[in-house]
């Protein structure tokens, strides 16, 4: 107190100023005060704020100076003037400064924290990148595990091999103890231990496929994890003191062949599955990982594809297999059939000679024998052997025309015939027989059937022989009608020739033959056999008819190869029957001038009787042959020489022989060698004589042969008398004579 009273006496206090230093000291204790409020709560929300201790120790000088202020607030005291005005004014200026900072503090504390939180946005942002790399990472290891492991399994399609080495690949990228798969046994009730990674185990256990743990694993397609202890995982050696590692499994599909459909993916229809299960080790704390997972299940489903494809090669190679011996058969029994028909064509064509050569003889030397004086009993003796004979070539005929047709190797001789004159010329051959057994024969021909047709008229003219002939031998009394008419196309079609399609053409027609008998008829089950070759239904009639089963069966194909079609029809026996056929022919419109092939004729009335003087020369191998073909011509007046050699037939022809015979006794070319020669040696062809083949062989080949070296005409043995007389009256008023074959 006594050095206050040194100093110089105040000025009075001013109230004014009293009171503004009052307020200044408020507001800025206020002000301090409220500042580390404001710190504290940034510190408090700024966690990760690095300097926190500089935070505290700004706080605790601001809330000491703030103290300093609100103390002031009872030490006023008197002071001089000056010292009044310097403290009014230096207190208010701090309190603006302190409320200002206050107040800023307000405004940026908000904006700090919104920067923190972005930085720890963006701290959360870089760590979930880092994870997802890891995982990017982790799926590429994973992926190139998977192609790795692809590339093993594929590498071969050997379906023990692909199993194999999945095990094995597995096993060493994923570091396992133990890895197993079970394949299920052939009933589908077991699952069968088939193959192991350490190969110390009972390989063919089998375990019930119905476990719970089994159809856990077969009813999703994530491999799942399964305890150690359970039947499929138990074939690890024991762990000793550690603990068992953990142990997933996982399906395999198992693709067959016929679970593939076209345009489809496969079917698991039979539920067929093999299962897989991979151990981790027992002495490591390892755990399977998502990635370990996946890796596992893509695996599975390579392995599904990879078995599938060996499946697949499996089968084709079966198939392959079976195709290759399939068409060794094949090729074997091709060989063969070659080998046969060869061999019956052969056969066919000794025989067919053979058989014709002394049938020649036979209906030659019959034929003359009949034109002399004879006793009624022997001229019946010549007639049966005559008859005899006939149907002897007839067979002959018949077997060699069904061994052609079933080759395929006979083909119509088509070109322009009288058809009407062809109807006439078979009834003329029918007749006899009728008028023999007494029975009535009546022809219908309708008016629009042409005249003229263009057609294999050999062919026909046998089926009409065969039909017409079946229905008056089987017939004993009553009448056989014969009936004959332009069919259209669309009225042709029966439910009884199901394979008939006629097609209506301008060029061509239908001609439609019905032949109606009052004999004894037939069952309907028994008419399918009528068309199979050497069968005949075993009727009272039929045991006694005579006959091979050839007729009707060759019928068919010629009507066939005319593009007709031919059945019987009957109500049973008793009750007659009725044949039809149906054959496809040309307009005589469209004809162009065809020649009508010639066909021997005996009944005809222009045929000259005798042929005295016509020098005939003979070609012939065979004696017996030789000597009755001179029979026949020396019979009907001719003057005949005969050679026996191609050289004595080149060494007698001259100008005064107006027709030559050369017999070919074989298909050979020899003869046509001195046919050709032959015509080479006349120049003018009235000074030629004519030169005309005989054969026995019914092949196409001799009659395109004949015409290529320039023979006048070919003559099919055996030849009777009247064929002779028919062949040689051809000769004179045409020129030419070529009997169809």
């Amino acid at each position: 107190m006594e050095s206050c009273n040194c100093i110089e006496p105040q000025w009075p206090p001013d109230d004014l100023l009293m009171k503004y230093q009052y307020i200044s000291d408020f507001f800025i204790a206020l002000a301090y005060f409220s500042i580390p409020l404001e710190l504290i709560y940034f510190v408090k929300k700024s966690a990760v704020f690095p300097y926190r201790w500089v935070l505290v120790q700004f706080g605790a000088f601001i809330v000491l100076c703030g103290a300093t202020h609100l103390i002031n607030l009872w030490t006023f005291r008197i002071h001089t003037k000056t010292v009044e005005v310097v403290m009014t004014t230096a207190k208010v200026l701090t309190a603006v400064v302190s409320c200002a900072t206050a107040l800023m503090l307000v405004h940026i504390i908000p904006d700090l924290l919104s920067v923190k939180t972005r930085e720890l946005f963006l701290k959360n942002k870089a760590a979930e990148l880092d994870r997802e790399m890891g995982l990017i990472r982790t799926q590429e290891e994973t992926g190139r595990h998977v192609r790795m492991l692809t590339h093993e399994i594929r590498s071969t399609l050997d379906r023990h091999t692909i199993l194999k080495t999945t095990l094995v690949e597995l096993g060493r990228t994923l570091a396992l103890e133990e890895c197993a798969l079970w394949m299920p046994t052939r009933t589908g009730l077991e699952l069968q231990l088939a193959y192991t990674l350490r190969q110390q185990n009972p390989v063919g256990f089998t375990v019930p496929i119905q476990l719970p743990v089994i159809n856990q694993v077969f009813s999703t397609n994530r491999a799942v994890k399964i305890s150690p202890n359970c039947p499929v995982a138990r074939i690890r050696p024991v762990a000793g003191k550690y603990m068992p590692g953990e142990v997933v499994a996982v399906r395999v599909p198992l693709l067959h062949l016929s679970n593939f459909q076209i345009n489809d993916w496969p079917e698991l229809s039979t539920k067929r599955y093999a299962l897989m299960v991979l151990m981790l080790p027992s002495d490591s704390a390892r755990q399977w990982h998502v990635h370990e997972l996946e890796l596992v299940e893509v695996v599975a489903d390579q392995v599904a594809v990879a078995l599938s494809h060996a499946a697949i090669l499996e089968e084709s190679m079966r198939a392959q297999q079976q195709l290759l011996e399939q068409n060794v058969a094949l090729d074997l029994a091709r060989r063969e059939a070659e080998t046969a028909i060869r061999a019956r064509n052969d056969f066919l064509a000794v025989m067919n000679h053979e058989m014709r050569t002394p049938m020649h003889a036979i209906i030659a030397l019959s034929s003359l024998l009949q034109e002399t004086e004879l006793i009624p009993e022997q001229r019946l003796m010549v007639e049966a052997i005559l008859k005899s004979s006939n149907l002897l070539a007839t067979l002959i005929n018949d077997v060699l025309d069904l061994s052609r047709l079933e080759d395929g190797s006979l083909k119509l001789d088509n070109g322009v015939f009288n058809l009407h004159s062809m109807f006439r010329e078979v009834l003329n051959l029918i007749k006899p027989i009728a008028s023999v057994k007494k029975l009535l024969i009546t022809t219908t021909m309708a008016p629009d059937v042409p005249e003229f047709a263009i057609g294999d008229e050999k062919r026909l003219m046998q089926v009409l022989l065969n039909v017409i002939g079946n229905a008056v031998k089987f017939t004993k009394e009553g009448s056989v009608s014969v009936t004959a008419l332009v069919a259209k196309a669309e009225c042709l079609r029966d439910a009884r020739t199901p394979d008939f399609i006629p097609v209506a053409t301008d060029d061509h027609f239908y001609l439609r033959v019905q032949v109606k008998d009052s004999g004894p008829g037939i069952n309907p089950q028994d008419i399918p056999k009528l068309f199979t070759k050497f069968a005949q239904p075993q009727t009272p009639s039929n045991r006694n008819s005579g006959g091979s089963g050839l007729g009707l069966a060759i019928c068919k194909r010629f009507v066939s190869l005319m593009e007709g079609s031919i059945w019987i029809e009957s109500e049973g026996l008793g009750k007659g029957c009725t044949a039809v056929f149906v054959v496809k022919l040309g307009s005589p419109d469209r004809s162009n001038g065809a020649v009508v092939p010639f066909a021997p004729n005996p009944l005809a009335n222009h045929i000259q009787s005798s042929f005295s003087g016509l020098k005939v020369l003979i070609m012939d191998e065979n004696g017996v042959s030789r000597t009755v073909t001179k029979g026949l011509l020396m019979h009907l007046g001719c003057d005949v020489t005969t050679v026996a050699s191609c050289e004595e037939c080149l060494l007698a022809v001259s100008r005064e022989y107006r027709v030559i015979f050369l017999d070919l006794s074989m298909p050979g070319f020899d003869e046509f060698d001195v046919a050709a020669q032959i015509r080479k040696r006349f120049s003018k062809r009235h000074e030629r004589p004519l030169i005309v083949a005989l054969t026995v062989s019914t092949d196409r080949l001799i009659r395109e042969n004949c015409v290529r070296v320039g023979m006048d005409g070919c003559i099919l043995k055996p030849i009777s008398v009247d064929k002779m007389r028919s062949v040689l009256s051809e000769l004179v008023e045409r020129r030419t004579v070529f009997e169809p074959l």
